[in-house]
């Protein structure tokens, strides 16, 4: 267990993590895909599913540039699932409020609306709970 913590430590002091959500955060999808990905293919812990989710919402936003919904609508099913898994590493960011919003940009494209009527997704901070 204090191997994996120090696993995830390493990674949210990684700068190319850093670099990564404010790519995502600018809406730079093609980039923040990219520095994901990279940080994907080196993980090897179940902080891994929680990048994955990240980088395949970068990629359904790619296919929303493009116009392919059946892609984007894929792909934000595919994010939601690895995201609400139980006990993946929130590697500091809000998941629930940040699974919220692609669940509702997925409900708009199912219903064949546009998904923009709801915000584009934000890699927020986790806000610490009181115990």
């Amino acid at each position: 267990m204090e191997e994996r913590l120090k696993g995830f430590q390493l990674l949210l002091e990684d700068n190319r993590f850093k670099k990564a959500i404010n790519l995502f955060n600018s809406a730079d999808w093609y980039s923040a895909h990219d520095a994901f990905e990279e940080l994907w293919h080196e993980a090897n812990g179940p902080e891994r599913v929680t990048l994955q989710g990240f980088l395949q919402i970068a990629v359904a936003h790619i296919h929303l540039e493009s116009g392919n919904l059946n892609g984007a609508t894929i792909l934000y099913g595919e994010a939601l699932g690895r995201l609400k898994n139980i006990g993946i590493p929130d590697l500091g960011v809000d998941i629930e409020t940040l699974c919220e919003c692609i669940n509702q940009r997925l409900s708009l494209l199912q219903e064949d609306r546009d998904p923009d009527q709801f915000s584009v997704p934000f890699l927020t901070k986790r806000e610490e709970r009181d115990s």
